[in-house]
């Protein structure tokens, strides 16, 4: 056995360290980035070789072997093994949890890179059978028939065949006996770039665009480039200009976009202006599909990858330029298990490949912002829409003097019908989904809350269900109270009494709700917003998710309903994450050649907040924000790390924290502020008590010293065996 016999494996585990196994006898010794199986504890495990190393702490003789070697080549190569040590390190997140992360799920379980896939194929009798006869007969069967013989000789992917006809099974049972159909298996197609059309026309740059344009070009090494445009300033466009650029000359382009809504307007921009077909990289993907996707960016014949969050891991052996579209989006950010900020690994990425990125936003994170006035990010600006397309005008109405019913006051009833009566379309915002917020008794004041989470119950008047939003828990709608059997009522507005309200005021018009009760199904969330584009509705109604990068060409008015929500919160982000949402969804409107207006429902038109975002604009705020930041010593001029526990006893999540603290306050110099443990904002979720220990530091690298050395402790200590636990660092949200 030669001196590098011994492989450093990651293991997904969630124990922060890479395991020593030997080699299979007789095999190949494993390269880093090929997968092998091992034996963990009684159980065979997937694992990722990471590096070969000349000794081990263990014995050489006590040293398990592995079991089988998945992968002759390596999978990931020494530039993705890079990002996912750089991942656990700075994350502070056991590595063979990041390295699963990395891996699409079949790859992860397993499965070759090129599995056998269910194929089905027509017979040569299809050729000769009687389609006319078949239709009136048996109109299935012919609709799968049809199908295959446009698919040609080499079939089709069941998986595909069963997202185009979901019940094509129980109709091919009849054509197999018919002789007109069979299955087989083959080995999964390698990726073939499809030229889709001639490539369109490039569109004229407006100046702000051409400027911009110019200081993309001025460099191909890294440099990371905030592309700060004002809604309707066609960043887009400057987008594309760029990536023509680097696909023509042979490299390849990552897009990652917030979510898997924006893709579709994105793909079918990119599709007609580049004549590429986007390879997309996202959650709502079959496995097969998805690992097809991985592995035709892995091989580099897929010069433009379109994707969400975790498309941040893909691999790129022809990397060229690296996009993060709405850069401030909170989607970004991983809240469950891995902690990890896909925008900030970007730019490492970006960094380590020494290739340029693009960071594009209407309203930049004061991260980003500071990052440029510290000279280490360029600026790039685009102050005006692009085209005719001017600013809506923006203005209060005050639901003290004219109070909301259901939602909707008066002077905002008005402007609908003027917009429409004018052929616009309007945009209703209220970022609450359900019918109604609470449900409260007329006779005791008892509110429904939920028996797991310290929280209420929404009312689902659709679906008659009273629902958590926190842990998903539902009872039935009923109409008295559980305490003393009062009648109860609904008490707030969310969207779907919004558009109740709306449909009972214009009935004439269409009205569409869009929020994620009302695409839950496949594909209705691109079907929807197709529908809002074409105008074939009047009155949009929806949450968050209409206010994200979408253009509505006949949109003239945006409501607001309830602005209120941000003005008093206790987290320090909150204006600036209020700033973000109104001027986001206020920039669906008028962007087109038709003027546009913005009216915001509030009960505080007099707060300095509305006199700075209107005067002012989202400059203004982030200007005052990082001001206050930098006096309060909040970021981006400190760095936080947040310790969560949570246990089914409120004792076990605290003392879990408290052996942290002493640990902490042992171990830490004068550049660590410690601050709790203290109860999380909602101190009960799903049935476990939830607490918090933040941790703060002007330096980073005081701070991820003491992370480095406060995981292994916290791992082997016994009070971590009662409790659930996780260290977040860059925490977006305090709770």
């Amino acid at each position: 056995m030669s001196d590098t016999s011994i492989l450093k494996v990651a293991v997904n585990v969630p124990l922060s360290t890479a395991f020593d196994y030997r080699p299979l006898a007789g095999t190949p010794l494993p390269e880093p980035g090929a997968r092998v199986l091992v034996p963990f504890g009684r159980r065979q495990q997937v694992g990722l070789v990471l590096e070969h190393a000349d000794s081990s702490e263990i014995p050489l003789e006590k040293l398990r072997r592995c079991s089988q070697l998945l992968d002759a080549r390596p999978l990931l190569s020494a530039n993705d093994l890079w990002l996912i040590r750089f991942t656990s390190d700075y994350y502070h997140h056991p590595i063979g949890e990041v390295a699963a992360t990395a891996l699409p799920a079949l790859l992860r379980h397993g499965k070759a890179l090129h599995p056998k896939v269910e194929m089905v194929a027509i017979t040569s009798a299809a050729a000769t059978a009687d389609f006319e006869s078949l239709r009136r007969r048996a109109p299935k069967q012919a609709e799968l028939l049809e199908l295959l013989v446009d698919a040609g000789d080499g079939g089709m992917d069941a998986d595909l065949l069963t997202e185009t006809l979901p019940n094509w099974r129980r109709v091919a049972k009849a054509l197999r006996e018919k002789g007109l159909l069979s299955g087989f298996e083959s080995r999964a197609p390698d990726y073939d770039e499809r030229i889709v059309a001639e490539k369109a026309a490039d569109h004229e740059l407006n100046a702000g665009q051409s400027d911009a344009l110019k200081s993309l070009r001025t460099s191909d090494a890294f440099a990371a480039f905030l592309l700060d445009g004002v809604t309707g300033s066609g960043k887009t466009e400057v987008y594309l200009h760029r990536m023509r650029d680097v696909i023509d000359r042979g490299l390849q382009v990552l897009v990652l976009v917030p979510e898997i809504g924006l893709t579709p307007q994105l793909v079918d921009r990119l599709r007609a202006r580049l004549g590429i077909e986007p390879v997309l990289l996202h959650s709502g993907l079959s496995d097969i599909a998805r690992l097809s996707a991985w592995r035709a960016a892995r091989s580099g014949a897929a010069r433009l990858i379109v994707g969400t969050r975790s498309a941040i891991f893909t691999p790129l052996p022809n990397a060229g330029l690296i996009i993060v579209d709405e850069e401030h989006d909170h989607s970004f950010k991983q809240q469950e298990g891995l902690r990890y900020s896909a925008r900030d690994l970007a730019i490492a990425k970006a960094k380590h490949l020494d290739i340029p990125i693009i960071l594009g936003s209407a309203t930049p994170t004061l991260e980003m912002l500071q990052h440029c006035r510290n000279g280490g990010y360029q600026h790039l600006l685009l102050p005006t829409r692009a085209g005719d397309a001017q600013p809506p005008q923006v203005r209060l109405i005050d639901t003290i003097r004219t109070p909301a019913t259901d939602g909707v006051s008066e002077p905002l009833g008005a402007a609908i019908e003027k917009h429409l009566n004018a052929g616009g379309q309007a945009l209703i915002f209220l970022n609450r989904r359900g019918f109604a917020p609470t449900l409260i008794c007329n006779g005791c004041g008892h509110i429904a809350g939920c028996q797991r989470c310290d929280s209420r119950l929404t009312v689902h008047a659709n679906s008659k269900l009273l629902r958590c939003h926190h842990c998903g828990a539902t009872r039935p709608l009923t109409d008295t109270c559980d305490e003393c059997g009062e009648n109860v009522k609904p008490l707030g507005e969310g969207t779907e009494r919004l558009e109740e309200s709306l449909t009972a005021r214009f009935p004439g018009h269409t009205i569409k709700r869009i929020d994620s009760d009302s695409t839950q199904r496949k594909g209705s969330m691109h079907a929807a917003l197709q529908s809002a584009t074409r105008g074939d509705a009047d009155i949009l109604v929806g949450t968050q998710m209409l206010s994200k990068g979408h253009h509505f060409p006949n949109l003239t008015l945006v409501g607001i309903v309830n602005a209120d929500q941000g003005l008093f919160g206790t987290d320090f982000r909150s204006s600036e994450r209020m700033a973000q949402s109104i001027v986001q969804v206020a920039g669906r409107s008028g962007r087109e050649h038709r003027a546009g207006e913005v009216l915001i429902q509030t009960a505080f038109p007099d707060n300095a907040f509305w006199k700075t975002l209107i005067d002012g604009g989202y400059r203004q705020i982030s200007d005052e924000a990082l001001a206050e930041r930098e006096i309060t010593r909040w970021p981006p001029y400190t760095r936080l790390a947040l310790l969560r526990s949570a246990a089914t006893r409120h004792a076990d999540a605290h003392r879990f924290l408290d052996v942290a603290r002493r640990f902490l306050a042992n171990d830490s110099s004068d550049a660590l502020r410690i601050l709790g443990p203290v109860d999380a904002p909602m101190a009960r979720k799903a049935g476990r008590y939830r607490a918090q220990l933040l941790l703060q530091s002007s330096d980073r690298s005081t701070l991820h010293h003491v992370l480095r050395r406060l995981r292994p402790l916290l791992e082997n200590d016994a009070t971590a065996r009662k409790v659930r636990w996780s260290i977040d660092v860059d925490p977006i949200e305090l709770f």
